[in-house]
């Protein structure tokens, strides 16, 4: 069987702190420690009873491999806007066409191998989800006490960690 990995030349937008389009480069690129500025879109799903859908990465993903992390998460391509970019990532990830995004605002995140403007939105959803079996290890629900209990414990993403705690901080009361 084939190892899956993520397209190493898939062209990404270099972006100021604002969004402006500014360059060009591959994820090769923007995944090596260049920390090239480049933009990515966050959906956070809630259910109506107030727990978070989390994604499990597979082992294969170049970036933080087998943790759990935002229900969806992916970059925007080179020629695309931020909105087209969310609708194309929720229907490949976990195959949900009908919500409504709320914006919940934009910062940049970086690790030592990368530097992303992450665009955050977030929703209430309470149909089915279908995670991508060529994408995703899975998905769940988690109450927000589960997600308390995990932070700091190397389970979810040090990106969900910080945008969770930034975000959606005061749900965890």
């Amino acid at each position: 069987m084939e190892q899956k990995k993520d397209n190493s030349q898939e062209l990404f937008p270099i972006v100021d702190e604002e969004g402006r389009v500014v360059g060009k480069a591959t994820r090769g690129e923007c995944h090596s420690g260049t920390h090239l500025l480049h933009p990515v879109v966050h959906l956070h799903v809630f259910n109506s009873q107030g727990d978070i859908y989390l994604q499990r990465r597979p082992e294969w993903k170049d970036i933080q491999p087998g943790k759990w992390d935002t229900a969806v998460g992916g970059h925007i391509d080179y020629g695309e806007n931020p909105e087209d970019a969310l609708r194309h990532e929720v229907r490949e990830e976990l195959g949900i066409t009908d919500f409504a995004p709320t914006a919940m605002g934009k910062y940049v995140f970086e690790s030592l191998r990368e530097r992303e403007l992450v665009y955050v939105h977030r929703t209430i959803y309470d149909g089915p989800i279908q995670p991508s079996q060529d994408e995703l290890d899975g998905g769940r629900f988690w109450s927000l006490l589960e997600i308390r209990d995990a932070i700091g414990q190397g389970i979810l993403t040090p990106n969900f960690e910080s945008e969770f705690q930034r975000f959606f901080l005061s749900l965890q009361q």
